[in-house]
């Protein structure tokens, strides 16, 4: 019997975002012609599959049950195709989708994309967000290169590499009337008023665990749901914020701003890659790979108080590293 394979990263999809506009938005087609892939779907594999409902589609128990078995399937395709395939970066022409959270956005993403620049600038980069679900990135059914940041419970689908790992520092305007020097005591840090980043995911969780197991209090001001919020707010009152350590060198930058460790011990909490296992032996993926992390333990392992690693890392056009040895995390 003939079918059409390019059919089943549709139903994949489908099966991540329970839309087919959404669907659509994602492979690039349109509305349409995605539903004549499902229409295509139906027919071949003998089911409804999805059944539209008030909040969106729900997939059938066929649907369900065919699921991993249409991954594995095509992980053992791309395993044979894509591996016989050699990369050459500086002439590769593509785009690539990438999953970030808002802190790698922030701290990694500037310095992947410098690298890219220099060492493969046909390819385009897409930037999806990344906040608690896994599958709404894409990565789960493939349809995005790699997810970046806090990554726990992972499918048996998804490969997890650690990138290194990264700690917090405060964060004042330079001239702080109450912060003489380079050092912030745990009595001044309780008697500040702070501003709150609230990132999406375990970010935000690590920071108050952290907080409470010092015995640390904050007296929160403002509350904000970007890093790029920050540095105006900090620069214009004398409020203080605890930040992640690689975006406080990236703040440092600016000559209003003053980074200083935190008072206490805050501990440090992991930086992850995920990837579909699929994409385990394709040339160009790997390569991306291997940039990336490259890139990451460089800002890691640079860090320092003018915060020069950054501007270190992209500058530095050298070959990837090779891949760390990957794990699931877990809780």
């Amino acid at each position: 019997m003939r079918y059409d394979l390019n059919l089943l990263p549709v139903f994949l999809t489908l099966m991540e975002e329970r839309s087919v506009t959404r669907a659509a938005e994602r492979l690039g087609t349109t509305q349409p012609a995605l539903s004549n892939a499902l229409t295509r779907l139906r027919t071949l594999l003998q089911d409804p599959l999805f059944i539209r409902e008030r909040y969106g589609m729900q997939p059938t128990a066929r649907a369900l049950a065919l699921a991993p078995q249409i991954a594995q399937a095509l992980a053992v395709l791309d395993g044979i195709v894509l591996g016989q395939q050699a990369f050459d970066p500086a002439s590769a022409d593509q785009l690539v989708t990438i999953a970030a959270n808002s802190y790698m956005e922030f701290a990694l993403m500037p310095a992947i994309v410098a690298r890219l620049r220099a060492q493969a600038p046909g390819i385009r980069l897409r930037l999806v967000p990344f906040g608690t679900d896994l599958a709404e990135t894409g990565v789960v059914s493939g349809t995005t290169a790699v997810v970046l940041g806090r990554i726990v419970d992972a499918p048996d689908s998804l490969v997890v590499q650690h990138l290194g790992d990264d700690g917090l520092a405060c964060v004042v305007r330079a001239d702080h009337p109450q912060v003489a020097g380079s050092k912030l005591t745990k009595k001044l840090y309780e008697q500040l008023r702070h501003v709150n980043v609230l990132p999406p995911g375990r970010l935000r969780a690590g920071l108050f665990q952290a907080l409470e197991r010092q015995g640390l209090q904050r007296d929160v001001a403002v509350s904000v749901t970007h890093f790029l919020a920050i540095p105006e707010m900090v620069a214009m009152t004398d409020y203080c914020t605890t930040l992640p350590r690689l975006i406080c060198h990236r703040l440092a930058h600016d000559a209003r701003l003053k980074v200083l460790p935190a008072p206490v011990d805050l501990g440090t909490f992991p930086l992850h890659m995920g990837w579909h296992v699929r994409y385990r032996d394709d040339p160009a993926h790997r390569w991306l790979r291997a940039l990336v992390a490259q890139v990451a333990q460089e800002l890691v392992g640079e860090q320092g108080p003018s915060g020069g690693a950054l501007a270190t890392a992209a500058a530095r056009p050298s070959a990837p590293a090779p891949e760390a040895p990957r794990r699931r995390p877990r809780r």
